[in-house]
Formats: C-alpha cells, sequence, structure tokens
C-alpha cells in the first residue's frame, strides 16, 4: 500500500490514495527538471515575474477549496488555513515584485580594477517538505529558487497528496512551462537517489531532526548544498512590566495555534515571579475555556491533530510529563 494518503484527521476514514512513483518516474522527473533547466535559465525576470503573480492570484481565486482539501488532509481549521493561503500569496507576489533588486549584482570595494558578486541559478533542486503548513512550506521553497532561474523536484509529506497534486495544477495554470516543478510521491529511499544524482544541485528539507541527519549524511556523501530546518524549543518570555491579558492572548495564539503543530510554536512559557500566578491563571482560564471542533467550522480554533499517532504520542508526553511531576 502506498504511503501516499487522504487520511481525514476528523473522521479516521481514509479517502483517497496515491500510487507511490515507480523507479522510471523518479529517472523521469530528473531528466524533465534538468531539461527545463536548460531553457528557464535563459529567460526574462519579467516572463518569470508574470507566472508568478499569476500564481498569486490563483491562490487567492481558490482560497476557500484550497482550505478545505488542508482541513481534510491534515486537520488545520480552515479559517488558519485561509491564512496560510493569503501568506502563500503574498510569498509569490514578493518575489516576483522583488526578484530583480534581490538578483542585482553586489559591487565590492576593491583597491585595483573592479569587483562584484553575481547571483545566478544552480540548477535542479530537491524539496522534502512537511505536512503542517502544506502550501506556505513549498511556496517559500520555490517562489525565489523559481524566479532565480533554478528548476525544482519536490517529495511532499504523505498524508498531504491532494495538496501536492492541486500546487502542480496552479503552477501549471498561471503558465509555468513543463518540467520547471516536478511533484514526486517518493520513498525515502527514492528521495535518497534523487539527492545523489550528479543533475541535482542541492537538497532543502524541512522536518525532524532524525530526517534532517540522513538527509545531511545523503547530501554530505554527495557533496551537495543542503539546507536543514529541525523544528525548535521556542521560549515565550513574560516580564514583569507586560500587559497580562495581552500575553495571554499570545501565549494561546504562540503555543495553540495550527493545533499547536508548528515548529516554531510556543514550547517553554518562562514567566517573572511577579506576575506569575496571574498569567497562570489566565492562561489555565484561557485553555479551559478552548474545545475540540470541527476542522470546516470557520469559528474553529483546535481542530483535531493531523494523525492518531501524533495524538498518541502527544498522550503518551503528557503522562510522562504528569509522572515526573
Amino acid at each position: 500500500m502506498s504511503d501516499y494518503q487522504v487520511s481525514n484527521p476528523a473522521t479516521g476514514e481514509i479517502e483517497a490514495t496515491y500510487p507511490t512513483a515507480t523507479e522510471q518516474d523518479i529517472q523521469h522527473a530528473i531528466e524533465q527538471a534538468d531539461n527545463a533547466y536548460q531553457e528557464w535559465q535563459k529567460t526574462s525576470l519579467s516572463e518569470r515575474s508574470a507566472i508568478m503573480n499569476k500564481v498569486a492570484d490563483i491562490y487567492i481565486d481558490r482560497q476557500d477549496e484550497l482550505a478545505r482539501i488542508v482541513a481534510n488532509e491534515m486537520g488545520k481549521p480552515v479559517g488558519q488555513a485561509k491564512g496560510e493561503i493569503g501568506l502563500v500569496a503574498e510569498i509569490y507576489r514578493y518575489y516576483a515584485d522583488n526578484a530583480e533588486q534581490l538578483l542585482a549584482p553586489n559591487t565590492i570595494d576593491v583597491d585595483q580594477g573592479s569587483a562584484s558578486v553575481e547571483k545566478l541559478p544552480v540548477g535542479t533542486l530537491f524539496g522534502i517538505m512537511p505536512w503542517n503548513y502544506p502550501h506556505y512550506q513549498v511556496a517559500r521553497f520555490v517562489a525565489p529558487n523559481v524566479m532565480a532561474g533554478n528548476t525544482i523536484i519536490l517529495k511532499h509529506a504523505p498524508q498531504c497528496p491532494n495538496t501536492a497534486e492541486v500546487i502542480v495544477d496552479i503552477l501549471k495554470d498561471a503558465g509555468l512551462p513543463d518540467g520547471v516543478y516536478n511533484n514526486v510521491f517518493a520513498t525515502n529511499e527514492q528521495a535518497a537517489t534523487i539527492i545523489e544524482d550528479s543533475k541535482v544541485q542541492g537538497v532543502s528539507l524541512t522536518g525532524s531532526e532524525r530526517a534532517g541527519q540522513a538527509v545531511a549524511k545523503i547530501a554530505g556523501g554527495a557533496l551537495k548544498k543542503v539546507v536543514l530546518e529541525l523544528g525548535g524549543s521556542d521560549a515565550f518570555i513574560v516580564a514583569a512590566d507586560a500587559d497580562i491579558e495581552q500575553a495571554v492572548e499570545g501565549a494561546i495564539e504562540g503555543r495553540f495555534g495550527n493545533t499547536g503543530q508548528a515548529c516554531n510554536a510556543a514550547k517553554r512559557l518562562i514567566v517573572v515571579d511577579s506576575v506569575y500566578d496571574q498569567f497562570v491563571k489566565g492562561f489555565t482560564d484561557a485553555v479551559r475555556g478552548m474545545s475540540l471542533a470541527d476542522p470546516h467550522n470557520e469559528k474553529t480554533f483546535i481542530g483535531p491533530m493531523s494523525s492518531k499517532s501524533a495524538a498518541q504520542n502527544l498522550q503518551e508526553q503528557l503522562d510522562g510529563a504528569i509522572k515526573a511531576g
């Protein structure tokens, strides 16, 4: 059975299954991306910009539909999913409008002659993206690199295959040439094959430390450029002069936004003694006032966790914390 399937977190039902890529599919994606790069790198910034602005337009036009798909796949409440889609449109538009300035050569002061740093495309890049922000994470990788003249092979999270295919459709509808962006429903072993291929110049992963270690090892062995974003242990600090009502609101959003499933969520709340009791009471009352609700309801703040295993892992952490005092 394929790992790529839509398992609705709100119902537990498997709504769709997608076939895993064959070895031929993987090689075709690599060849197609490499061939497309030969032409894409020659296109003008104005041509690329027009396409990226069109991508932004499509995201806004399809905002409601895309948010519903995200809710079905990983449980994000639709109101928050719409916010993600809006941010994605801004990302594509930002790079469309600012690429000329961002990619301009930087002149360096030297004693003799002249020198400058050129910003040129490198070729095909491989992205491995997570489920928690299924459009945003892709956009922030794709938009700057496509504007720079690179081509993309992308492995999305196995629980977001519908979103993965929708992204392909959006980019195609916006006029992106075939091969510039390539989605692959790859296994971990196939991902290693992609990284090691001589036609692929680098890899970017957002995910767990375990996944990052595996990708870094493969990329290092192949002497490939690698970018890793691997979680965090972010602190939310409440100082003595804080507006406690505002601090509580910020802490609730920072800890429970996206049902708490964010790498930059507030993992530790650090509160000074003088306002500790007041903050804890406000925070506790706010948490007790929240309830799990249907992610398709516009007013829902807390939806289901992304999977049954995620909920089980969280329960184990909670049980362990209580047992430890």
